[in-house]
């Protein structure tokens, strides 16, 4: 396959996406299922497993953008990119053995199990996913075919996170209907068994499969702030980060608190069902975004996707005990955009990659995919810890019933200033100056690969 201006191959777009279905799938026990895990089993206290969490997410402010600034230098027979994905893969399949199967030890020695190999599985990760991520822009120029490869890798995340969800439901079910005792020991060892391979395959046939563009790029010595000045020098990049930011934080602090909501706002015990509800309708509308996408243009799309998102969202404000059927159709709605939101910013952020091609005649989609890549988590780490907080500033005790300030508090900070940040957002994006007409006036003035 070479990689060019034209339309690439179905095969090599499925094998492309792959590795994004097998990262979503660990990164929901990751994020969500260890730390409890880690506090409930193994005794570690929560408060230490939280900073521990937040500072490894900031830590990947340095390893991000060095990473992806790494790549971009980097020459080999493999390209690029693929040495990277395949040696982040398997070292991070061997950290999410040892962070799944804690050994039986005393609470300092846990502690630092804990810390050791998360912050493994968090740095081989970027090894792995910042330079498969900055391989996608290279595997096409054109305009709308970027979308479309976009659309197959966030289609392959969205699926990802939907089987996440229900793979420890499944186990339990299994040992249950067998008859067999099980511990939560148990369980995540048949999860690392089910994951490893997972990522082994899928990340081996992207590997195997999908060739990169040949470079004639001479590697640079390494400068971080000359290496970054460019990309802040950006201002449809600027543009993009900032109103990606914040409707990344609007995103996640729902996703954080939507346990919460439903156990005290809707007094249901359907949450898991309401998350399978909304990444459903999420990886249904996807392909019409696709091809809104191609009529109307990214940027007009993703603001679309947004305020679809924000006016369903809006009213689950209002709602109280037994509104579930309420709260499901919104949910459904909500989730429309939801695909959107994860593949029209990647693409918009391989336009200005090209853009910035146009400008100083390197390619640097390692660094922009980096930097981006930290927003992203920044945001989310910013939505997740902000809500916990200010849920707990106003009054939120784990296993008691509930003030009325305290769920007021949820219904607002899971509600309402999810919305009013999308809003911001939606204006920020607003000013983003890259159409189609713009990156085809870029296009055309470039070398043929």
């Amino acid at each position: 396959m070479k990689p060019g201006p034209h339309k690439l191959p179905r095969p090599v777009k499925l094998a492309y996406a792959l590795p994004a279905f097998a990262m979503a799938v660990v990164g929901i026990p990751v994020y969500i299922y260890i730390p409890k895990f880690y506090t409930d089993v193994m005794g570690l206290d929560i408060a230490v497993v939280g900073a521990g969490l937040l500072g490894l997410r900031l830590f990947d402010a340095i390893t991000d953008p060095v990473m992806g600034m790494l790549s971009d230098r980097t020459a080999s027979p493999l390209g690029r990119r693929r040495p990277y994905i395949a040696v982040g893969a398997t070292v991070l399949c061997l950290a999410i053995a040892c962070l799944f199967n804690p050994p039986q030890l005393g609470l300092p020695w846990t502690t630092a199990w804990f810390f050791i190999w998360l912050a493994l599985v968090f740095l081989f990760w970027t090894v792995a996913v910042v330079p498969y991520e900055a391989l996608g822009p290279e595997l096409t120029f054109d305009y709308h075919e970027r979308t479309v490869l976009f659309g197959y890798r966030d289609g392959f995340l969205i699926a990802g996170t939907m089987m996440a969800a229900i793979v420890p439901v499944i186990i339990r079910t299994t040992l249950r209907s067998t008859g067999t005792s099980f511990t939560d020991h148990t369980v995540f060892f048949i999860m690392s068994l089910v994951y490893i391979p997972l990522i082994l395959a899928c990340c081996g046939i992207c590997v195997v499969r999908v060739r990169e563009h040949a470079t004639t790029a001479v590697p640079e010595p390494f400068h971080l702030k000359e290496s970054l000045a460019p990309l802040l020098d950006n201002k449809p990049f600027g543009i993009l980060v900032v109103a990606f930011a914040f409707s990344a934080i609007a995103a996640q602090m729902p996703a954080t608190l939507i346990l919460f909501y439903v156990e005290h706002v809707l007094e249901s015990n359907r949450a898991e069902l309401f998350l399978l509800l909304y990444f459903v309708s999420g990886v249904v509308f996807l392909p019409a975004w696709v091809r809104l996408a191609r009529r109307i243009g990214k940027k007009a799309a993703w603001m679309a996707s947004m305020a679809i998102n924000t006016g369903a969202f809006f009213y689950v404000f209002w709602l109280g005990p037994g509104d579930e059927g309420v709260y499901g159709a919104l949910v459904f709605v909500s989730g429309i955009g939801f695909g959107a939101g994860l593949a029209l910013p990647s693409a918009l952020t391989a336009d200005v990659i090209d853009f910035d091609e146009s400008r100083t005649g390197k390619r640097r989609e390692g660094q922009y995919i980096g930097v981006f890549s930290v927003a992203k988590k920044m945001a989310g780490a910013t939505g997740a810890g902000l809500g916990l907080w200010a849920l707990g500033f106003f009054g939120y005790e784990a296993g008691q019933p509930q003030g009325p300030e305290a769920i007021f508090a949820l219904r607002t900070l899971y509600a309402l200033v999810p919305c009013l940040l999308s809003i911001v957002a939606l204006a920020v994006a607003g000013f983003y100056p890259l159409s189609q007409k713009h990156h085809q006036e870029i296009m055309a003035q470039r070398p043929s690969p």
